[in-house]
């Protein structure tokens, strides 16, 4: 799958021929290294690497999904046809600068969030770029972040927009049981305590508190507790939460914490592709 998407966007780059490239000759090789230009947390190496393996290259992969790294330091080396190498560069630079910037924001929350309450996981959510979701939930997985759920196949997932139909959040529920497989989980998006009370005595799996203050997530989960209904349950915080702000979250020691921010906005990671070395 991701060889296939990686010869489709190589077509967007090379619709007919790389005019540059052309100018070398077609047996000339050369040695190539994807380089570190700030520190950051590797991820898709391995699925770089086989790319490249498949178009005829060389690849050795220095470090791993999840390793980190430094200034200075060696990703990939590359050796092959110096056409091949060239024409794929960029493409290969914009896929791991991305990847590698969201398991580097990644591994920051979960460090900063673990000091707090290491109960709580950090998770994307589906704010993906169209034909990224897989490297980008990859990544969230390489910097010790939980993917979520994939696509809209892996659970149902009953949000504000769903309940606009139904009478009641205990009605959704319901319906969710009736039509659900045994081993999909069933979650419901909440905006308020009454409807989190609600979704926890109906038996969803999981309750997603949406948008709601630190203060609010802490006084959900104690009246939870006091109802009995906490250990039924996984809390789930989600809207509104940053990096600025995610420790208050993590105080009140929800199960998980799902941030857009992981995919959508996460700084890309500087890298550069250098040839070390020519030959034919």
């Amino acid at each position: 799958m991701v060889y296939c998407k990686f010869l489709e966007w190589l077509a967007e780059d090379i619709p007919f021929w790389d005019a540059t490239s052309e100018l070398l000759p077609e047996n000339i090789s050369c040695k190539a290294v994807v380089l570190a230009k700030e520190d950051g947390v590797a991820a898709c190496t391995e699925e770089i690497a086989y790319i490249l393996q498949r178009l005829g290259l060389e690849v050795a992969v220095l470090k791993k999904s999840g390793e980190e790294f430094r200034l200075g330091e060696i990703l990939l080396e590359i050796k092959g046809n110096m056409r091949k190498v060239l024409s794929a560069e960029r493409l290969v630079l914009n896929i791991l600068s991305h990847t590698c910037g969201i398991a580097t924001a990644t591994r920051r929350l979960v460090e900063k969030v673990k000091k707090i309450s290491p109960r709580t996981r950090i998770a994307a959510t589906r704010k993906t770029l169209p034909g990224l979701r897989y490297f980008e939930k990859k990544a969230v997985e390489a910097g010790g972040g939980d993917t979520h759920r994939l696509s809209l196949s892996d659970m149902i997932l009953i949000k504000d927009n769903h309940l606009k139909y139904f009478k009641s959040v205990k009605s959704a529920v319901e319906k969710a049981k009736e039509k659900n497989s045994f081993y999909r989980k069933i979650e419901v998006e909440v905006s308020n305590l009454n409807e989190a009370i609600e979704a926890a005595e109906a038996g969803a799996d999981i309750v997603m508190l949406d948008n709601f203050t630190p203060e609010e997530v802490a006084e959900t989960i104690k009246v939870l507790e006091e109802k009995g209904l906490r250990n039924r349950v996984l809390i789930e915080v989600s809207g509104g939460v940053t990096e600025e702000n995610i420790v208050e979250y993590a105080k009140a020691q929800p199960d998980v914490i799902s941030l857009g921010i992981l995919t959508h906005s996460a700084k890309a990671v500087d890298l550069s592709l250098e040839v070390t070395g020519v030959w034919k």
